[in-house]
């Protein structure tokens, strides 16, 4: 048979399906297309270390050989951080390993991953994540100023404002609609 007879015609046919097949599973990711809330939590645990040392994502990149694009993925949990590459972080940002877990979520540590290869289950997908305020930026840029401040006793009476205008938001914010009976 030649190359044009109609019994190739199936091959070619059955040959392009199973190249579709592995873009049809999608690696890495439960079906939700979300980062698993563990991941999530290292790369906020990465930001966290980075920005306290005042590093940039490109800085932080150049010191493991990957791309600031690359840093910000693992940050965000996009992409999953490997044993090697959190061993290297943790020597960069000069943390033990177990610094990455520290503080994780109680649900989110517990949360089922029936399928590791897939990212997680949808259980664990659909864990909240609320971030962590002391990962925000603004958190951390306050605690580095505020640590520039030489002068201990201002840096107290800093401290001391501070918490006493915490208190008084506290007392001003109305009830809960949920204790208020009619």
């Amino acid at each position: 048979m030649n190359a044009m007879s109609p019994s190739v015609i199936p091959t070619r046919s059955v040959s392009t399906s199973t190249r579709e097949a592995p873009a049809a599973r999608r690696v890495g990711r439960p079906k939700t297309g979300k980062p698993n809330p563990i991941d999530i939590h290292v790369g906020s645990r990465v930001r966290l270390r980075r920005t306290l040392l005042g590093m940039s994502q490109e800085k932080l990149g150049e010191a493991i050989g990957l791309t600031f694009q690359q840093v910000q993925k693992y940050e965000r949990g996009a992409n999953r951080i490997g044993s090697s590459r959190l061993f290297d972080l943790s020597r960069v940002l000069d943390v033990p390993i177990s610094f990455f877990f520290d503080d994780m979520p109680e649900e989110v540590a517990t949360a089922r991953v029936e399928d590791d290869d897939a990212g997680g289950s949808e259980e664990a997908a659909s864990v909240s994540h609320d971030p962590d305020p002391m990962a925000k930026r603004e958190t951390l840029e306050l605690v580095r100023a505020y640590y520039k401040i030489n002068d201990p006793t201002v840096r107290k009476r800093l401290f001391e404002l501070t918490k006493a205008m915490g208190k008084a938001d506290l007392a001003s914010e109305p009830a809960d609609d949920s204790t208020v009976t009619a």
